[in-house]
């Protein structure tokens, strides 16, 4: 049973959502306080976070920040009145992975909570993309696995960043080098196998499985890691 956090201190609003989403068959802990939410992300594991913007103790986006800033991979929606493009930025921008204006539908939430559960379990929080034991920070150019960090030259950081970004996606040689290498650069599938088989042996040890997967006649995807 998928379990949720639900944080919201409107109280009719609460009871309201935890009726319709344990009758889809949801298993939802409710906290009405910010600081309390966040002991139980500490806690539990959750697999969905519904943040309410406004809560006493810490706001939905501070309890985003914290929880994002620890490595927490679940989803997050959250359920607002404010409703610009630059609050919505400033919810996306913390780690959110969806936005819900109030009042809304309960049945529209339901879709999107299942929604969010099909999506992989990758976060882009402050340009840190988190796949398994694998982290990349875009605006510092560092790659880390299990915590050690692994120099990757431009092309070979730009080609995890696409992988990364893109989990579960085949695609084939000629899009990878159309989407990662520069127009001007010299490049040939060759290239391309070239850097594979060298970033490969960066990343992993011989006989080790790796995320980057070849599909035989068709070209490469990645993998994403177990959390």
């Amino acid at each position: 049973m998928t379990k949720i956090l639900l944080a919201e201190d409107d109280r009719g609003l609460g009871e309201t959502v935890v009726d319709w989403l344990e009758k889809e068959n949801f298993f939802v802990d409710w906290e009405c306080d910010g600081k309390t939410a966040l002991e139980y992300l500490k806690q539990y594991e959750y697999e969905v976070i519904i943040l309410d913007w406004e809560l006493p103790g810490l706001s939905g986006i501070e309890i985003c920040r914290a929880y994002r800033g620890s490595g927490g991979t679940a989803a997050i929606l959250f359920l607002t009145e404010r409703k610009t493009i630059i609050d919505k930025e400033t919810g996306f921008t913390a780690g959110a992975d969806d936005y819900l204006a109030k009042p809304f539908v309960m049945k529209e939430l339901v879709l999107r909570i299942r929604a969010l559960l099909r999506r992989p379990k990758i976060h882009v929080v402050d340009s840190v993309i988190r796949s398994g034991d694998l982290e990349l920070h875009a605006e510092t150019h560092e790659f880390f696995r299990n915590g050690n960090k692994i120099d990757l030259s431009p092309i070979e950081f730009a080609l995890m960043e696409f992988f990364m970004k893109n989990p579960g996606v085949v695609f084939s040689g000629d899009a990878i080098l159309d989407r990662v290498w520069p127009a001007s650069s010299t490049r040939s599938p060759d290239t391309l196998r070239t850097c594979m088989r060298r970033l490969r042996l960066k990343i992993y040890r011989e006989n080790e499985k790796s995320s980057i997967r070849t599909v035989h006649g068709v070209g490469y995807k990645f993998e994403q890691g177990d959390d």
